[in-house]
């Protein structure tokens, strides 16, 4: 004679067994992650340490302030590495302000129609558009046009060019990510619309905008396509020159030339210490940025 299990003890076996299914995809799910992270960190570590094991320990203040050198071996790399700040320093000036600005229209003032999203997609295209376009359209615009030659202020703002797109879009997306209660709060106290873009958009938006910015202030830095067609290879020779008509190579540039052109005994190791200098510099932007942010955090949660 059979006997029947209760309908319940079945219920509650489909369901044990459904839930062990799920933890052991859970499980091989969150040690899949996790050893793609690690395999990931582990690349990064290896690429970085190849790239800075020979050039790192090699480094003096001499190699970073002196001047570089065509024919004899010992030249440094300081007007091309001042060129490189200068050059970005000039193009952020040029490109932040625009950029929120235009961020800050599409988000909050532009009108929902055809245009506005023709103007949206034709921003996201130039984001992907190759830096050498940019750098010919400098030359058209500073060398062709103006005449002015190629120089340091040429790069800067053809450099500005290659990053208001991708700012634009960063500031668009981060000040629509910021809740919709935020801003409905600030009109409920009295707030004018100017006044919640300042205290309330911007604020909880910094984050998103402040990565654009060290993305964009990577890619600047590291640039060499937009330089070689705006500002030249070459540099005035002077240390400190701010004059925005001088040659403006910049250390990628330079990187670039020595590896390719350079005629001097010792191209490989100046080359391989101006890529350390590249990612300790790149390194520290992205902190400098990031510093005020981790502050403010740490402000708002004491």
């Amino acid at each position: 004679m059979s006997v029947k299990k209760p309908a319940h003890s079945t219920l509650a076996y489909s369901f044990g067994k459904r839930r062990g299914a799920s933890v052991l995809l859970d499980r091989l799910f969150t040690g899949l992650v996790w050893g793609t992270g690690i395999i990931v960190i582990l690349f990064i570590v290896g690429l970085l340490f190849l790239l800075l094991e020979k050039g790192l320990p090699q480094l003096s203040w001499n190699f970073l302030y002196g001047l570089p050198s065509e024919i004899e071996e010992g030249g440094g790399i300081g007007p091309a590495l001042f060129n490189s700040f200068y050059v970005l320093i000039i193009s952020l000036i040029v490109s932040i302000p625009i950029g929120i600005a235009a961020g800050i229209y599409l988000a909050e003032f532009a009108p929902n129609n055809k245009l506005i999203e023709v103007v949206r997609i034709c921003v996201e295209g130039l984001s992907s558009v190759p830096s050498i376009i940019f750098g010919l359209f400098g030359i058209a615009l500073f060398v062709e046009f103006f005449e002015i030659g190629l120089t340091i202020l040429g790069a800067a703002i053809s450099l500005a060019f290659l990053n208001l797109p991708v700012l634009t879009r960063v500031t668009e997306e981060s000040i629509r990510a910021v809740p919709v209660e935020l801003r409905n709060a600030s009109f409920a106290l009295g707030s004018t619309h100017l006044q919640t873009i300042r205290r309330v958009l911007l604020p909880v938006a910094m984050n998103g905008i402040m990565t654009g910015i060290c993305l964009t202030a990577g890619r600047a830095f590291g640039e060499s396509a937009v330089i070689i067609l705006t500002a030249g290879v070459s540099t005035s020779g002077e240390m400190w020159d701010f004059n925005l008509l001088s040659p403006g190579g910049t250390l990628a540039v330079h990187l670039w030339y020595v590896q390719s052109e350079a005629i001097v005994p010792d191209a490989q190791e100046i080359a391989q210490k101006t890529t350390a200098v590249l990612i300790i510099v790149a390194l520290l932007i992205n902190i400098v940025f990031r510093v005020p942010l981790w502050l403010n955090e740490r402000k708002n949660k004491a």
